[in-house]
């Protein structure tokens, strides 16, 4: 065929490479990857490969594609697998037949790019990441949201129903960390250059991945120290985490080597109820009900917020700014606003997001 140049097909990764017909006959850079030991179905390979370079604009308008028999016979595949992956860039509008001729490209990059969003919960943060990230997307982009709720099961159940039919996806990968090994296969079936973490690095992940993350424990560590000149009133800390909240354990790890770094007494509880408040004593809190507890509390004592308690609250909300309670938080339209950079401006980097405290009355 005409354009057409391609390897013998062997164990490992294959690669064909099209000719772009209709403009001059002119070679481009295209070159599509085919790997046997990849879990993801065959036909969804050659789909994501093809939608991919469609996006980046190496595969135009009118580019001719490799007929079936050809793929078939060249990459050892039964024509059912070519057949479906062409049907299927056809049903969305991605290629076109033309009787005698053969598969032409037919959707250049003036189709719309989709997107997978899996969240690990709602929230009023993953609210402000949802929608700074479709603000600076702009209108070329559509965005399903999926949640996984913590389940590896439900994710990979995502991530099954989905490979393939999308150009990028964007995932939160909080889960148990008994489950680690469980999300890390799913992970790894998402192309690398499709795939964007958002919220946490995993440095496990050995492929070349974007990802907008947070240091958690030295994130809380740097924060804390930062505000020394508040912290020299209180001798005692307690950090208030509820273990089965599946919060990133770092968070603990950071407050701990502050607290010894700083020769501070520390406890680490999993709620307030129960607790007598002491003076000389800062509590730092990751839930809001043991926010509004401590909060109750302190009135309810002869202690002053402040002065001889105090108390900071993660991520910032405007119900803590009128109550004047300071807050160590991620800049949280930075995180949506980052990830969307990096897919329309085709980065696969890694970007720590800010991190810092908002000082006010309550410390």
């Amino acid at each position: 065929m005409t354009g057409y140049n391609t390897a013998r097909a062997n164990l490992g990764t294959q690669r064909f490479v099209f000719k772009d017909v209709y403009f001059n006959e002119r070679e481009n850079d295209f070159q599509m990857k085919f790997d046997r030991n990849d879990k993801m179905p065959k036909y969804k390979q050659i789909v994501q490969s093809i939608l991919t370079d469609i996006e980046r604009g190496i595969l135009k308008k009118g580019t001719q594609l490799p007929s079936i028999s050809e793929l078939s016979v060249d990459y050892l595949l039964a024509r059912d697998t070519v057949e479906k992956a062409y049907r299927e860039l056809r049903n969305q509008g991605y290629i076109t037949s033309v009787q005698g001729k053969g598969y032409y490209v037919q959707s250049g990059q003036d189709k719309k790019i989709k997107i997978l969003l899996v969240f690990n919960k709602l929230s009023s943060y993953k609210k402000i990441i949802y929608y700074s990230f479709i603000k600076a997307l702009g209108d070329n982009v559509v965005v399903d949201l999926e949640i996984h709720h913590y389940s590896v099961k439900r994710f990979r159940e995502i991530i099954e129903k989905n490979l393939g039919q999308y150009n990028h996806y964007v995932i939160m990968p909080h889960f148990d960390q008994t489950e680690e090994e469980d999300y890390m296969d799913i992970l790894k079936n998402i192309p690398s250059s499709q795939l964007v973490l958002l919220d946490r690095e995993i440095p496990e992940l050995t492929q070349p991945v974007s990802s907008i993350y947070q240091s958690f424990d030295k994130d809380i560590f740097g924060a804390l120290e930062n505000a020394n000149d508040l912290m020299a009133k209180y001798q005692r800390m307690v950090l208030v985490f509820p273990f089965d909240g599946n919060y990133p354990k770092e968070i603990v790890s950071g407050f701990r080597n502050y607290c010894i770094n700083y020769h501070k007494d520390f406890e680490v509880l999993e709620s307030v109820h129960g607790e007598n408040l002491l003076p000389g004593t800062a509590y730092i809190v990751v839930e809001e009900n043991d926010l509004a507890e401590l909060v109750k509390k302190t009135r309810q004592s002869s202690y002053e917020m402040g002065t001889e308690v105090g108390v900071i609250s993660f991520n910032e909300t405007t119900l803590k700014e009128l109550l004047g309670i300071t807050v160590i938080t991620t800049d949280f339209e930075n995180m949506g606003r980052t990830a969307a950079a990096l897919i329309l401006n085709k980065e696969q980097i890694k970007v720590k997001n800010p991190f810092f405290m908002i000082r006010r009355g309550s410390l």
